[in-house]
């Protein structure tokens, strides 16, 4: 769990909702998709299918950002992007997907967007105040 993450923080991100992607597009514009993400020791994975443009913003620009909404709650998600096509990686990604929300369909082109979280928003009680002790 990212140290930023208080524990509602944590437990909001188990739930089942999805979420907002955002990332720049190739003209500067927002990109942004509806997806579904789990967060594991401070990293964010979304699965997806290699070659789509979420795929492609990532590979140019690095950098990507999640927000989940759910009533007055809210979080977003923000840090470094990379792609991870490692079949050990992808099929951990997949199982964690799983448990949040369902197994998906088989997709031999599958990928994972991996977000290493550094910066957290939200409504209160979400991220964790950056004068608490033991937070960057």
């Amino acid at each position: 769990m990212n140290r930023r993450l208080t524990p509602d923080a944590a437990e909001f991100v188990t739930e089942r909702h999805l979420a907002v992607l955002s990332t720049l597009g190739p003209t500067g514009r927002i990109h942004s998709v509806p997806v579904g993400f789990t967060v594991q020791d401070g990293i964010l994975r979304i699965i997806t299918s290699d070659g789509t443009q979420k795929v492609r913003n990532v590979e140019r620009s690095g950098q990507a950002t999640v927000a989940q909404v759910d009533g007055r709650r809210w979080i977003t998600l923000d840090g470094d992007a990379t792609i991870n096509r490692d079949p050990g990686a992808v099929a951990h990604a997949v199982e964690l997907y799983s448990r949040r929300y369902r197994q998906p369909g088989v997709n031999p082109r599958r990928v994972v967007i991996e977000i290493a979280i550094d910066k957290v928003m939200g409504s209160p009680g979400m991220p964790r105040p950056a004068t608490e002790p033991g937070t960057p």
